[in-house]
């Protein structure tokens, strides 16, 4: 099976105040000693996750178009001289809609990036300034264009569900997005996530999200306008023409293998599974000492990988292949869902079966973790 390849550059201009990945803000980063480590963090890991050529390769972070073009282009050929690549390998590459980041777009394009994933998150200035955005809406709207212009493949986030979002409100920005054309976009409602800047504005009551029924009427909303436009829902957040999915995040979704370099990248390989040291600094000093940027590699219990199995590929419109499930990790039917909660569930039109495949219904999407909650077996969790 084809491999994928995950580089996370950790850095950041700012920190936003809803944002909890592993993201950092650095006054100087010395690029040569991070395409070093990156290098010799990816022969380590090609050393013993060696094989099939590459499919897909995802820089994430982070916000990896503050990279010079030239670093990705060095850790490109690294990736093809160690795996090789698919011919038709997609590499995607987060990046900020800023003027300053947009102007190297040509010269990614040119290193052999073909996908970009725009951070857009909002088309109004007010917005951009509450999410602690450095661009603005005409800002982002130019990067568009110019992402347009020179990749094959262009997707762009949105954050919807803040304070004051309304369904006329929401409809108005989604069918405005939605008029750019692009063939994927990942739309996220705004969660307050453990140890954010929101987090603690909750918490002081200086913030109050919108409830639940309000949110669950903008979901609603987001089904219904990116379905009619010919992008629906392929994951819970994520939208795309038929053929323009992420195939990167796919990998995750089905619960394929997939290799995680740089600081605090996760990865999946032979039922194991590893994590690097989050903070760069000791990534890099892991790098220097032992070859390689890896504070754990645990190996999974059968149960561990069906749970997780299970818990991202339900994420899917497609669903899940229950019997494929059985398959791999030589467990029943019974051990893998509770059949009696996947009938109630399905009374209730929040999921659906066709012969061994299950999924979740768009009623249910909302609803996503309290449907796993139910419908993952007890034992497969508990063991």
């Amino acid at each position: 099976m084809a491999r994928a390849l995950y580089i996370h550059w950790p850095f950041c201009a700012k920190k936003c105040p809803y944002c909890d990945f592993n993201s950092h803000v650095r006054e100087q980063v010395e690029m040569g000693a991070w395409q070093d480590a990156l290098i010799a963090d990816m022969r380590a890991e090609a050393e013993v996750a060696g094989g099939d050529k590459l499919a897909s390769i995802f820089f994430g972070g982070g916000t990896p178009s503050l990279m010079p073009p030239a670093l990705v282009a060095a850790l490109l050929n690294e990736a093809e001289r160690l795996w090789g690549f698919d011919p038709a390998i997609e590499i995607t590459l987060e990046a900020n809609p800023s003027s300053v980041e947009a102007a190297n777009f040509a010269a990614l394009a040119g290193a052999g990036v073909n996908r970009v994933s725009l951070g857009v998150q909002s088309l109004d200035d007010a917005e951009l300034r509450f999410l602690g955005r450095l661009h603005g809406a005409e800002e982002a709207l130019a990067a568009l264009d110019m992402a347009q212009a020179h990749f094959r493949r262009v997707s762009f986030d949105l954050i919807y569900a803040l304070p004051g979002h309304t369904p006329d409100l929401w409809h108005e920005r989604l069918t405005r997005a939605l008029s750019f054309g692009t063939g994927h976009l990942s739309l996220y409602q705004l969660t307050i996530e453990p140890g954010t800047r929101f987090a603690s504005d909750v918490r002081r009551g200086r913030l109050t999200p919108l409830d639940d029924d309000a949110a669950g009427e903008l979901f609603d909303i987001t089904q219904e306008l990116t379905e009619a436009a010919g992008l629906p829902a392929y994951e819970t957040s994520n939208h795309a023409r038929p053929g323009e999915e992420s195939r990167h995040n796919l990998v995750y979704w089905r619960y394929h293998d997939y290799c995680g370099i740089g600081p605090g990248a996760h990865g999946r390989r032979g039922g194991a599974a590893t994590v690097r040291h989050k903070k760069p600094e000791n990534f890099l000093r892991s790098v220097r000492e032992r070859g390689d940027g890896i504070t754990e590699t645990r190996l999974l219990t059968r149960n561990e990988q069906a749970t997780e199995a299970l818990l991202m590929g339900l994420r899917l419109g497609e669903g899940i292949d229950l019997a494929a499930m059985e398959s791999r990790f030589g467990l029943l039917r019974a051990d893998l869902v509770d059949t009696a909660a996947l009938a109630r569930l399905m009374a209730l039109d929040l999921m659906w079966q066709q012969g061994g495949r299950i999924g979740v219904l768009p009623k249910g999407r909302p609803l996503l973790d309290a449907l796993l909650a139910e419908v993952v077996a007890d034992g497969l969790v508990a063991a």
